[in-house]
């Protein structure tokens, strides 16, 4: 079946309805349109999920509308700390948790995949790990932006630990799933974590099962409270919810999103596809930044 799927995510969570003016939501359209020509580019000329994946989602680390990269989050000591995940549908994975200078996070966890024997490095090693392997660091300054800082000031000031969708301008964890002209499956994760974390704080996001999955059956991304995806082992329930419990995908990509993930205290979105490319993207807040583009249709994004 030569066809092929991508999904992408800018966070779950987004500014409601009455708050979003045209000029903004044109802004976030344009961000998610941008990774999806960025992946969908790649499927369409052969190329493989995993290429799809990472490159949609570097685009967005790059664009500091999202929490990945360029637009992370700042923890509670005034740093930031980001994490990213890869997986494909043949087991190979990597990721890298807490890392501070790399400019593409995704591009560190492609690296981990490939050139180790491991899955998930973490902290300032895998910062040095990334510049030996070639990839492009950052100073501090370059992902600090100042919407984020006023993000840190207001949840300084109200003693909380925040999620994007609890404050001002709401932007998210970022991902990409893809199903390949052969069959093969993706996903990638990408985040800055949550405003005022405390340092060294992990969410769903690198963690295989959690946050991010792939398998021959489903590849998923997750986005919103990271402590309820842990949990339920988001991710990866949907694979056995579809292999194990005759489900389909949508059926249990909606159980996950809107019953499990609430039922372990939290709350957010997922996207995935299916072996047959088939998408799903449920979410239990407001809206979800997010996109889709399949072989032979157009672009598509949506907010709310």
């Amino acid at each position: 079946m030569s066809t092929w799927t991508l999904a992408i995510h800018g966070g779950a969570g987004t500014v409601s309805r009455t708050e979003l003016s045209p000029a903004r939501e044109a802004e976030y359209r344009a961000g998610l349109r941008a990774a999806l020509e960025a992946g969908g580019a790649i499927l369409a000329a052969g190329g493989s999920a995993e290429e799809a994946v990472i490159a949609a989602v570097r685009s967005l680390e790059d664009c500091p509308l999202f929490n990945a990269g360029r637009g992370s989050t700042f923890t509670a000591a005034g740093t930031i700390e980001m994490d990213a995940a890869l997986m494909r549908s043949d087991s190979q994975a990597g990721a890298v948790t807490g890392v501070m200078r790399i400019r593409n996070p995704i591009l560190a966890a492609r690296e981990v995949m490939h050139a180790t024997p491991h899955v998930l490095l973490a902290g300032a090693a895998a910062d040095d790990f990334a510049g030996s392997q070639g990839l492009a660091m950052e100073s501090p300054d370059y992902f600090r932006t100042a919407h984020r800082r006023a993000q840190l000031d207001v949840a300084q000031a109200a003693r909380v630990v925040a999620l994007d969708h609890d404050l001002p301008s709401r932007m998210g964890t970022v991902g990409a799933v893809a199903r390949d002209i052969s069959g093969a499956l993706a996903a990638a994760t990408s985040t800055g974590g949550m405003t005022n974390k405390p340092a060294g704080r992990v969410g769903d996001a690198p963690i295989l099962g959690a946050g991010t999955w792939a398998d021959r059956a489903v590849a998923v991304s997750c986005t919103g409270t990271g402590e309820a995806f842990l949990r339920c082992a988001a991710a990866h329930e949907i694979s056995a919810l579809i292999r194990l419990g005759g489900k389909t995908l949508v059926e249990a990509a909606e159980e996950v999103a809107l019953r499990r993930v609430p039922e372990a205290g939290g709350k957010g979105g997922l996207i995935a596809v299916d072996a047959a490319g088939t998408p799903a993207l449920p979410f239990g807040t407001e809206g979800m930044y997010r996109g889709v583009w399949r072989s032979g249709s157009e672009p598509e994004t949506a907010i709310h």
